[in-house]
C-alpha cells in the first residue's frame, strides 16, 4: 500500500515558498518536488508553502468550532422549547433537501465565478443566519421571563439557511485548495483538514454543552458569530480565483456537463460509491442512546464517550498522517481503509450482541451501571471507525482534487457534499429500521460484514480504481 517516492532535490523557494506570487494560479499538474523524507506525524508543509492556505485553514478551524457549537445549541434550544425528540430530529430533516440542492448549485457557482467571491458571499449569508439565531434565542429568553415561548419554525428557517450557506462554502473551499497549493501537497492538505475537523468535532460540542449550561443559549450563539470572524479573515486573505478556461454558467446545462463528466470519470465515481456504501451500512450513531440505555449501560455519558472516541480517532489519524505523502496507490488505500472501517463496525455489533445475550452482566441507564469492558471495546471500535474513515477521506479528497480538471472541481465537490450529507442520513434510516425489525446488534454487525463484502466485490469489478496512481491522476 505504500510505494516509495522517487528521491528528488529540495524545491527552490523564494519569499512565497514554492508558490508563485499571490494571485498566480498553480497548474494542477505541478510536478512533485518532495524530497522523499519519511514522516510519522502530520506534514505541515502546506502551511509553510502557502500563506493563503494557512490563513484559510486556521480560520476554518476556529470558525468551525463555532459552527459545531451552533449545531448542538440549536438542538438544545428546540428541545427546550418543545420537549420533543422528533422536533429536534426535524432540524436536520427539514434542511436535507435544500442542502442537496445547495451542494449541486454551489458547485456550479464555484465553477462559474470567482471562488473567493463565492466564499465571501456564502459565508456572510451563514453569519447573518447565526445573528438571526442570536436574536431569536434572546427573544425567546425574554418571553420565558413572562411565562411565554417563541414559535419554533423560525429556528428551522434560519438553521436551513445556515446549512445551505455552509454547504456552498464547503464545496467552494475544497475547490480552492488546488489553486493555492502545488499538486504534490494536496494529500497533506487533506490530512491537515482532518485535524481541523477533529478539533471542531471534539471542542465544539463540548464547549456548547458547557456554555449553554453556564451562560445560556443566546450568548452561545453569539460566540459562534464572533468566531466566524476568523474564518472570514482567512477568506479575505485569498487571491482572486476566477474560472480557468471555459466558463459554464449555473443552470441545467452546467449540471448536465457535470453529469457527463462523472460518467467518464470512473475513479471519481467509484470514490463516491464506496463512501455511500460505508455511510449507509456503517453509521451506528443513531443507535447510541439505546446502546447507552440497555446494551452497554451508562446512559448519556456513554453516548458522549463513544461519540468523542470517534472524533479522537479522526484526530489521531490526521496527526499521524505523515506517511500519506508516500502512498501513490490511492484506490488501494481507500479500499483497504473502508474494509477496515467495516471491521470496526462489525466489532461494535459483536459487542452489543454479547451484551444482549447477557454474557456481560447487568447494565442500566445510569453511569454507575455501565459495563466497563464493553464500553472499552466499543470505544476502540468507534476510534477505529473514526481513524479509518479519516484515512479514506484523505485519499478520496486528494483523488477528486487532483484528477478532476479545474473547471469541474466545483461541481465535483458539490456532488461530494451531497454524498457526505445524504449518506449518513440514509445510514440512520438503515440503522433504525434494522434495529426495529431485528435487534439492536443487527445493524452494525450485518452492516460491517456487508461493507467488507461489497467493497471487495465492486472494487475488483472496477480495476481502474485499484490501479489508480497519484503520480498519474486520471478521473
Amino acid at each position: 500500500m505504500t510505494d516509495q517516492l522517487e528521491s528528488g532535490g529540495e524545491p527552490t523557494t523564494g519569499a512565497h515558498g514554492i508558490l508563485p506570487p499571490a494571485g498566480v494560479d498553480l497548474p494542477s499538474g505541478t510536478p512533485s518536488a518532495d524530497p522523499g523524507k519519511r514522516r510519522r506525524f502530520v506534514d505541515l508543509a502546506p502551511l509553510r508553502a502557502s500563506p493563503a492556505f494557512a490563513r484559510l485553514w486556521i480560520g476554518n478551524a476556529i470558525s468551525g468550532i463555532g459552527a459545531q457549537m451552533t449545531i448542538v445549541a440549536v438542538g438544545l434550544q428546540v428541545f427546550d422549547m418543545t420537549e420533543s425528540t422528533m422536533m429536534v430530529a426535524l432540524v436536520g430533516g427539514v434542511a436535507l433537501v435544500p442542502m442537496v440542492i445547495a451542494g449541486l448549485w454551489g458547485g456550479m457557482l464555484a465553477d462559474a465565478f470567482d471562488r473567493r467571491l463565492v466564499l465571501m458571499l456564502s459565508s456572510l449569508t451563514g453569519w447573518v443566519a447565526v445573528l438571526g439565531l442570536v436574536a431569536l434565542s434572546t427573544w425567546d429568553a425574554a418571553l420565558v421571563a413572562d411565562g411565554q415561548r417563541a414559535v419554533v419554525w423560525p429556528f428551522y428557517v434560519l438553521t436551513t439557511i445556515n446549512t445551505v450557506a455552509a454547504t456552498i462554502s464547503g464545496a467552494t473551499r475544497s475547490a480552492v485548495t488546488p489553486r493555492i497549493l502545488p499538486a504534490h501537497l494536496i494529500s497533506r492538505a487533506a490530512a491537515l483538514n482532518g485535524i481541523a475537523m477533529g478539533i471542531m468535532l471534539t471542542v465544539g460540542p463540548a464547549a456548547a454543552g458547557v456554555l449553554v449550561a453556564t451562560i445560556g443559549l443566546p450568548i452561545t450563539f453569539a460566540i459562534d458569530a464572533v468566531l466566524f470572524t476568523a474564518g472570514f479573515l482567512g477568506i479575505i486573505g485569498l487571491p482572486k480565483l476566477p474560472p480557468l478556461g471555459q466558463v459554464a454558467r449555473p443552470g441545467l446545462e452546467s449540471l448536465r456537463d457535470g453529469m457527463r463528466f462523472m460518467r467518464q470519470a470512473p475513479n471519481i465515481r467509484m470514490s463516491f460509491i464506496v463512501d455511500i456504501i460505508a455511510m449507509t451500512f456503517g453509521r451506528p450513531f443513531a443507535l447510541l442512546p439505546a446502546v447507552g440505555a440497555v446494551a452497554i449501560g451508562g446512559g448519556p455519558v456513554t453516548v458522549g464517550v463513544l461519540t468523542a472516541a470517534a472524533a479522537t480517532g479522526t484526530l489521531l489519524a490526521s496527526l499521524f498522517s505523515g506517511p500519506v505523502a508516500h502512498v501513490h496507490r490511492h484506490g488501494v488505500a481507500v479500499t483497504r481503509s473502508i474494509m477496515v472501517y467495516g471491521g470496526f463496525v462489525a466489532l461494535l455489533g459483536a459487542v452489543v450482541l454479547v451484551m444482549a445475550m447477557g454474557w456481560g452482566g447487568p447494565v442500566g441507564a445510569d453511569w454507575p451501571q455501565v459495563s466497563w469492558v464493553a464500553l472499552g471495546v466499543a470505544a476502540v471500535a468507534f476510534a477505529g471507525m473514526g481513524a479509518s474513515d479519516e484515512i479514506s477521506a484523505i485519499f478520496r479528497s486528494t483523488m477528486m482534487l487532483t484528477a478532476a480538471p479545474d473547471d469541474m472541481r466545483g461541481r465535483t465537490q458539490g456532488l461530494f457534499m451531497v454524498v457526505v450529507a445524504g449518506g449518513p442520513r440514509v445510514g440512520d434510516l438503515y440503522a433504525g429500521a434494522a434495529a426495529t425489525l431485528i435487534a439492536l446488534w443487527a445493524p452494525p454487525l450485518f452492516g460491517g460484514i456487508v461493507i467488507i463484502v461489497l467493497i471487495a466485490v465492486i472494487t475488483r469489478a472496477q480495476r481502474t480504481f485499484l490501479a489508480y496512481d497519484a503520480r498519474n491522476p486520471t478521473p
